[in-house]
């Protein structure tokens, strides 16, 4: 193969006329032993003669006669092979090593689904919602504080807190089969335009998680008045079982079309009971009135306040975490650097929609828990309102100095009294 190759690269192909036979020994002629050729005006080739053959190189003389006897055997050795069945077989080679790359492809995928964590609190609930514990009535998902979810302090933020609990809910209605069309709502409220708003939430933060940790949330839900729901929190470290947040919170049901409040109908309260836990409250209500505070009243004021499309929820009002955001921006920014917060109490006064411009104050509270110059806890009262006058939200948050030691009860989940 490889003679006829270097052959092929040096005569070229013989056609079938002897007109082309002529020319290519010629052509031969003149490629041996340096014989040069001379184009005569007839087209026909002239030889010279005059020239002494190569010497013996392993075999016979080389000459004009046998460069024309070995071109007779190369033309019969470069002729093309007949096709048969061997011939048309592909390249075994290439297709071994496409399968070989395609086992290691899967070999690899493989072991990617099949990843363990060399320890356990690693990879904690993956890709679940959470599960049903303690009798079918206590609602249970870990989270793990993503990167994102911390703040300027390397802990989580109180809106972070807030999404956790928020999402615990929801994935417990669903959990339980109750999700209807709405959000959050069971199959008879939605059949009744009904759909669930907060007027209540109470939450005390032992500890805030930092980046890394799986927290632990617990849900459960109980009777509230005659046309009420509380719904309880509590918030644990995943591995160590320690305390870092309670939440309690008090629901109302409102028509979603009139945008009124509603009793809770018969048929969705045959929805809801089974899941009721007969428990007192995480947290101790804080009985104490939310005060009035006006312009005059306020020490800080933060103004023209506008919620964007991606502040509104399903139900097309302001999601109520977006609430706390707003609540913080008129805290004094000294506050924000040496403390944190520690409790919030809010009261939810109204919906607040996709136009409204709000504004936010914050008065600093005189219960002796101490002011601005000092180095102890400080509480503020809070009011968000549309910029006409309607209140929307009243608040009031109790803020310790940063990394002083937790305070308050550690939490248990409540059991069922009988």
């Amino acid at each position: 193969m490889v003679a006829t190759a270097a052959a092929s690269s040096f005569f070229p192909v013989p056609s079938p006329s002897g007109d082309a036979k002529a020319s290519k020994f010629g052509s031969v002629s003149a490629s041996l032993g340096g014989i040069k050729t001379k184009s005569a005006s007839s087209g026909a080739l002239q030889v010279n003669t005059n020239v002494q053959a190569p010497p013996k190189i392993n075999g016979p003389p080389v000459g004009l006669t046998a460069s024309v006897e070995t071109l007779k055997n190369e033309d019969v050795v470069s002729s093309p092979a007949p096709r048969t069945f061997i011939n048309q077989l592909p390249d075994w080679s290439m297709l071994l090593a496409a399968i070989t790359t395609m086992f290691l492809a899967a070999e690899k995928q493989w072991m990617m689904l099949d990843w363990k964590p060399k320890r356990p609190d690693m990879l904690i609930d993956p890709f679940g919602i959470g599960r049903i514990v303690q009798d079918g009535l206590v609602f249970r998902q870990n989270f793990s504080i993503r990167s994102y979810e911390i703040g300027a302090d390397r802990t989580a933020s109180i809106e972070t807190l807030m999404n956790h609990l928020q999402e615990t809910a929801l994935n417990h209605v669903k959990t339980a089969g109750l999700l209807g069309d709405g959000f959050g709502a069971t199959p008879e409220m939605s059949k009744r335009n009904l759909i669930w708003v907060v007027t209540r939430m109470q939450i005390l933060v032992d500890r805030y998680p930092t980046w890394g940790d799986v927290v632990q949330v617990d849900t459960w839900v109980s009777a509230s008045g005659k046309n009420g729901m509380r719904r309880d929190w509590l918030v644990r470290d995943a591995k160590t079982g320690e305390t870092l947040t309670r939440a309690s919170s008090v629901w109302v049901m409102m028509n979603k079309v009139t945008r009124r409040l509603s009793k809770i109908p018969e048929e969705v309260r045959g929805e809801i009971e089974p899941y009721f836990l007969t428990s007192d409250p995480v947290v101790n209500e804080d009985s104490r009135k939310l005060p009035k505070i006006d312009d005059n009243t306020a020490d800080y004021i933060c103004e023209s306040l506008t919620p964007r499309w991606n502040d509104l929820d399903v139900n097309q009002h302001v999601n109520n975490v977006k609430y706390i955001g707003w609540i913080l921006e008129s805290a004094p920014p000294p506050i924000l650097e040496s403390h944190e917060l520690a409790a919030i109490t809010l009261e939810y006064r109204r919906e607040c929609g996709r136009d409204s411009v709000l504004r936010s104050l914050t008065a600093v509270s005189d219960t002796g828990l101490g002011n601005l110059g000092s180095p102890g806890a400080v509480e503020f009262q809070h009011l968000l309102r549309l910029e006409e006058g309607a209140e929307i939200v009243r608040g009031r948050t109790e803020w310790r100095p940063k990394h002083a030691d937790n305070f308050g009860i550690m939490g248990h989940i409540p059991a069922e009294s009988a």
